[in-house]
């Protein structure tokens, strides 16, 4: 079995790290070819396992020009596989390739994974956008989505058929959120003993918008700390934002973390800022690990909390809001800990990475016409 996978990044983020541990759950018995339409940002492969038969060719570019000469050389490349899987926006050209030579070309099956929006259409869709994907979407296997507002996008934007729409919520491995961490277990940084933690896991981009964060937590006295776990271009943009609070002695970039399960007990919050989200694995880490979470109201992030954690994830349009819930939640340990507990049983209950591997199997085979995968 052959699986092609065309990423618009396989750097570590979420949708990233969900297709590593996918590739893990298959087994040896599947050979994987995983492209990046950034050249080099190929950081998830070390979360593969080593006896796994990974390869990393050369590629035609995922963008450029809207040329049927370039969208047949991308189809062509697709020849030879299996199973065609892609991913978000970034992918979307190849998508359009396989719709327009898929016949001519006896191409295999394709299945497409949208996880949500980057800075470009944080605020709102692109019209130009939603007609691409209308059209390059309409004849694909299965659209695979993690929330229900994507679901809903899918069906109501992009006027995909419920049939081929696939929700699958985004699960983890939940007995390794449960060890306890080790103080020393980011590089450089040391948690003693006294301190407290709100803390995240993100990539250092625009949509998450750390800076924001930053701001929210200006006001927290001592023991708090923020610490933000990730790597990306914004890191500039964030550290300015830390020197001109006078922060640099309570705020901590380590830099990025191979293991968020490591790192997660660790924190005595868990903070999300993002202007977009759809289904984050580290707000299901954070639940996972027991923690409350304070967050903007973005993607399904109310609907995946449990009930007393809601009040919590609060307006993306006003600063201040996050402020409120954080501040909040620093002041009343008790509250912390209740609305922890409840969140680790719901994740329990409802993302694990059984399930989610389980609903994956089922597609792939679906679109191959098996009665498994692989």
């Amino acid at each position: 079995m052959r699986v092609l996978h065309l990423h618009s990044s396989f750097n570590s983020g979420g949708k990233e790290l969900r297709a590593a541990k996918l590739i893990n759950a298959f087994g040896a018995g599947v050979e994987h070819t995983i492209v990046s339409g950034v050249p080099g940002a190929l950081a998830a492969a070390e979360r593969i396992d080593p006896a796994i038969a990974v390869n990393y060719p050369e590629f035609p570019p995922l963008t450029g020009s809207l040329s049927l000469g370039r969208y047949r050389k991308l189809a062509e490349a697709m020849r030879g596989f299996d199973l065609v899987l892609t991913y978000n926006w970034g992918a979307m050209d190849a998508v359009m390739a396989h719709r327009l030579f898929a016949k001519r070309l006896g191409l295999p099956p394709l299945v497409h994974h949208e996880d949500g929006f980057n800075h470009d259409e944080a605020g709102g869709l692109k019209r130009s956008r939603n007609w691409f994907r209308r059209l390059a979407l309409s004849t694909v296997a299965a659209l695979v989505v993690p929330s229900k507002a994507l679901e809903r996008i899918a069906l109501e934007k992009w006027r995909q058929q419920p049939a081929r729409v696939r929700r699958i919520a985004n699960g983890i491995a939940l007995a390794d959120f449960a060890k306890p961490p080790l103080a020393n277990a980011l590089p450089g940084l040391v948690k003693q003993t006294g301190d407290l933690w709100i803390g995240t896991l993100a990539g250092l981009r625009a949509v998450k918008n750390l800076p924001r964060l930053v701001s929210a937590c200006s006001y927290l006295p001592p023991p708090w700390k923020l610490v933000i776990v990730g790597e990306g271009p914004e890191r500039p943009v964030i550290e300015a934002r830390i020197a001109e609070l006078k922060m640099q002695d309570r705020v901590f970039l380590p830099g990025h973390a191979t293991d968020p399960a490591a790192v997660m007990g660790l924190f005595d919050l868990f903070a999300l800022s993002s202007d977009s989200e759809q289904f984050p694995i580290s707000v299901v880490e954070a639940m996972a690990a027991g923690l409350a979470i304070a967050a903007t109201d973005v993607g399904d992030i109310q609907a995946m909390v449990t009930k007393a954690n809601i009040p919590f994830v609060r307006n993306i349009q006003d600063e201040s809001e996050l402020m409120v819930a954080i501040t909040t939640l620093t002041n009343h340990p008790g509250l912390r800990t209740a609305i922890g507990a409840a969140n680790r049983a719901r994740a329990r209950a409802e993302y694990g990475e059984d399930k989610m591997v389980s609903a994956y199997r089922d597609i792939y085979a679906k679109a191959l016409g098996k009665a498994t995968f692989p």
